[in-house]
């Protein structure tokens, strides 16, 4: 697979607590927050690591390792991985929803196999920075 399904980004720290509801958070990279906020050119990014909350229940969706946080609402589009329901999107790259997923097991090898050949942009196109393969319905 590309490297975009090989685990977390090179270079980031570990697992960090969300500073609003402390679920151990995984890092992103600076890229994919810029590719995700409403207005990158405000952004003041800094120095330091950024981690990607993906609860449900918690509103907050990127937020630095001094706790400056990236709300829902500062994003420029809806981020299905905090509310998974069958029409929200599975898979960034092609606009795959989870019940695109489930009728047609041909789209899970139709990823595969893009993913294989580094036809993906996981890390901008997917809120999370990760590949969605280990998303997909068994």
């Amino acid at each position: 697979m590309s490297d975009c399904c090989s685990g977390s980004a090179k270079g980031l720290s570990k697992n960090h607590p969300c500073p609003i509801c402390s679920q151990p958070c995984k890092p992103i990279s600076v890229k994919t927050i810029l590719h995700h906020i409403k207005a990158p050119w405000l952004w003041q990014e800094t120095q330091q690591d950024y981690f990607f909350c993906d609860s449900t229940a918690c509103d907050l969706v990127y937020f630095g390792a001094d706790n400056s946080l990236i709300k829902r609402s500062e994003l420029r589009e809806y981020i299905s991985i905090k509310n998974k329901t069958e029409q929200a999107t599975l898979c960034y790259c092609f606009a795959i929803s989870y019940a695109d997923a489930r009728s047609n097991p041909e789209i899970k090898r139709f990823v595969e196999d893009k993913t294989k050949n580094k036809s993906c942009a996981c890390e901008v196109r997917n809120p999370s920075g990760k590949c969605c393969l280990k998303d997909f319905p068994k």
